[in-house]
C-alpha cells in the first residue's frame, strides 16, 4: 500500500437510544484491537440516534463526547468523525465533528435539515461547507439529507490550487432509514461518479426509539462508482483502502470537471 493511500474504518453501529455513555463505550469496544487506520467514520447522531427530543440534552464543544473523540483519535493515531447534537450560542446543531490525533477539531453543521421529521423546527442549519486536509487527502464531510442535494456537494475547480478539484473524498454520516435504502446506495454512487472522487457513507443499523428500522449499507465507493467495501444490515466494522494515485489517474483519463458549468450557491 502506497503512502498516499487512506485507510478508512466504517463503524456501522446499532445506536442505543438517548444513551451517549453506552454508545461511546460500544464504539470503543468495536474498535479495540482493530487494524491500523487513518480515519474512523461514525454514523450521524451516534450518541443518541436521530431524535428531536435529544436537543434537550445537547452537549457543547467542551462536553464529554468531543473530548472522547479527541482521546480516541490520539489512541488510534487516526482522525475520528461523526455527528453529535451540539449547543452553540442560541442554537443546537446537528454537528459533524472531525477530530485529529494532534488534538485539533474542525466541524461542519448540517445544512439540509430533514423536514419530513421536522428537524428544521429543532435544529439550526449550517451556513457553509468545509474541506479538511488530512494525511495528503482533501476531505469534504457532509451529513445524511445533504446527500440529496448534488449542487451543494459539487466538486469544483479551485483557482487557488491551480484549478485542481476541491476535494478527493466526499464523506456522508447518516441515519438513513431502511424504507429508502435503494436511494442511499444509488445517490452515494452518483455523487462519486459526478464529482470524480471517492465517497464513503456510514449509516447506522438496528431500530431506533421511534420504531424506524435501519438496514446499514455503509459503503466506500471509488470514482467510477465501483464498490470498495459494503456492509450488510447488521452492526459491523469494515475497512477500506483508498488510493490517491488511482484517483489522480482516473482524473487524467476522464477530466469531466473541465467541462462543468460554473455556478454560485445562494444560501439565503
Amino acid at each position: 500500500m502506497s503512502t498516499a493511500d487512506l485507510r478508512v474504518t466504517l463503524v456501522q453501529a446499532d445506536t442505543a437510544w438517548h444513551d451517549p455513555a453506552a454508545n461511546r463505550a460500544r464504539i470503543a469496544d468495536a474498535l479495540h484491537g482493530g487494524a491500523g487506520t487513518d480515519l474512523v467514520v461514525l454514523p450521524e447522531t451516534f450518541t443518541t440516534g436521530f431524535s428531536n427530543d435529544a436537543v434537550a440534552g445537547a452537549e457543547t464543544m467542551d462536553g464529554e463526547t468531543v473530548a472522547w473523540m479527541r482521546a480516541l483519535a490520539r489512541a488510534h493515531d487516526a482522525a475520528v468523525t461523526g455527528s453529535v447534537q451540539i449547543r452553540d450560542g442560541d442554537g443546537v446543531f446537528n454537528r459533524l465533528v472531525f477530530a485529529t490525533p494532534d488534538g485539533a477539531v474542525r466541524h461542519y453543521d448540517k445544512r439540509h435539515l430533514f423536514r419530513m421529521a421536522r428537524e428544521q423546527e429543532w435544529y439550526a442549519a449550517g451556513e457553509q461547507r468545509i474541506v479538511v486536509e488530512f494525511r495528503g487527502w482533501r476531505i469534504c464531510p457532509l451529513v445524511c439529507y445533504d446527500l440529496r442535494f448534488p449542487v451543494y456537494s459539487r466538486n469544483r475547480a479551485d483557482p487557488t490550487r491551480g484549478g485542481a478539484l476541491e476535494y478527493d473524498l466526499l464523506l456522508y454520516v447518516a441515519n438513513w432509514p431502511a424504507a429508502r435504502q435503494e436511494a442511499w446506495r444509488t445517490l452515494l454512487r452518483a455523487r462519486a461518479m459526478e464529482n470524480l472522487c471517492y465517497v464513503v457513507g456510514v449509516n447506522r443499523a438496528g431500530t431506533d426509539g421511534n420504531g424506524h428500522p435501519y438496514h446499514g449499507g455503509s459503503i466506500a465507493t471509488d470514482p467510477v462508482g465501483e464498490t470498495v467495501v459494503e456492509c450488510a444490515a447488521a452492526p459491523q466494522v469494515a475497512h477500506a483502502a483508498l488510493s490517491l494515485e488511482r484517483l489522480a489517474a482516473h482524473r487524467r483519463r476522464f477530466p469531466a470537471h473541465l467541462d462543468a458549468d460554473g455556478f454560485t450557491i445562494d444560501l439565503a
